[in-house]
């Protein structure tokens, strides 16, 4: 397979939040809502009687698996869960992304532990969601306090049943999660697990991934038809687009990922640095605070171009884009290599397993966005 050719790896997010929170119903609605994409989910569940694997099995095939009988992170090593991701990303299943649902009683930071570590270039860590009960948070943390500590390393924070609390109460929790997650860490609200799929990957159109209309694509046109979509979940986000034909700063850059604003739940794209011994086009993903930049080749006559969408909710999206403006760059080609080494930080190194970071808040440098003063990007 040539280099143009090549399958980039599949984002692995993992889906965690204690007993009771709507992790369940937040894979569902995804599921539900994936268009064309292809989900494969690991369902952890903790006991026997895998109660949240029956609850989604109805709507995969092949493409789940599930540990039951306890906590994926209390695994004796990664083999078993190395194993079911194997299965997943095998080129058979055209797999776009893979979903974990952790155990209610899981440790978050050790499964992320686990992904950095996977040494499978199918794959890679995709992001830390964290799912929480609006209406049952403090007694929450009353009866597990670890909750502190779970939410200070998730990328994006989802404040579930929102509907079963009045604004101020809302507003109350999103002041307090304020102070226990990392600084920058989106909180999006929600009422029966319904986020938008695009703030965790992209949905495919339907035209793109079948010939012809599937019974699938035939009741998903038929729920759309005739619906207000003001009142659909996507309406509550903005999404911005920039594309610029000249190199951008590396380093600016870097400063803007860095400042961007809690309400900035993703960013996509490619970025063209045009850096000598940098010129490959560098993919961008991020989900709240986590970041990944992969490098790869051009196609062949491909435009060297930088092309962004942002999504998010409250945010100023002429003043993104004016500070978008402000990371181009004139004379790329000037640049020495000492200028990447902001974007370098966030590049995964495939020939061997990434290292974890000595702070228990993050993984390791490259899996999250800036979060500590005393190591900027």
């Amino acid at each position: 397979m040539s280099s143009s050719q090549t399958i980039p790896p599949i984002p692995v997010v993992v889906l965690s939040g204690f007993l009771g929170s709507g992790k369940t119903t937040v894979l569902n609605h995804l599921l539900a809502n994936r268009g064309g994409t292809r989900i494969g989910v690991v369902v952890n569940d903790f006991g026997s009687i895998e109660i949240d694997a029956m609850s989604v099995a109805g709507q995969l095939g092949d493409s789940m698996v599930s540990l039951g009988g306890g906590c994926l992170c209390c695994a004796v090593d990664g083999s078993e869960l190395d194993a079911y991701l194997d299965k997943l990303a095998a080129p058979v299943h055209r797999i776009d992304v893979i979903v974990i649902e952790a155990s209610g009683l899981a440790e978050p930071q050790e499964m992320v532990r686990m992904l950095v570590a996977n040494e499978n270039p199918a794959v890679r860590y995709g992001g830390l969601v964290q799912v929480v009960d609006a209406a049952e948070f403090d007694a929450t943390r009353t009866a597990h306090p670890e909750t502190d500590r779970h939410l200070a390393v998730a990328d994006l924070v989802v404040l579930n049943k929102t509907d079963r609390v009045d604004p101020a109460e809302q507003a109350r929790v999103e002041g307090l999660l304020g102070t226990l997650c990392a600084p920058g860490t989106p909180v999006v609200g929600a009422d029966h697990g319904r986020i938008d799929p695009e703030l965790l990957f992209d949905r495919r159109p339907w035209t793109e991934t079948r010939g012809q209309l599937s019974f699938e694509d035939l009741l998903a046109e038929a729920e759309d038809h005739g619906h207000d979509h003001s009142t659909h979940v996507h309406a509550a986000y903005e999404t911005v687009e920039f594309v610029s034909g000249q190199a951008l700063s590396p380093r600016r850059f870097i400063d803007f990922l860095d400042r961007r604003p809690a309400g900035l739940y993703r960013i996509k794209g490619f970025v063209h640095f045009g850096v000598p011994g940098h010129e490959e086009k560098c993919e961008v993903h991020a989900v709240g605070r986590f970041l990944r930049f992969t490098p790869g080749p051009w196609g062949r006559g491909e435009e060297r171009l930088t092309q962004l969408v942002l999504i998010g909710s409250g945010t100023d999206g002429p003043g993104l884009l004016r500070e978008l403006e402000a990371c181009r760059e004139e004379s790329p080609g000037q640049l020495g290599p000492e200028s990447m080494w902001g974007v370098l930080r966030y590049v995964a190194r495939p020939a061997e397993p990434e290292p974890v970071a000595p702070d228990s808040r993050t993984p390791a440098p490259g899996d999250l966005a800036p979060e500590d003063p005393a190591e900027p990007a």
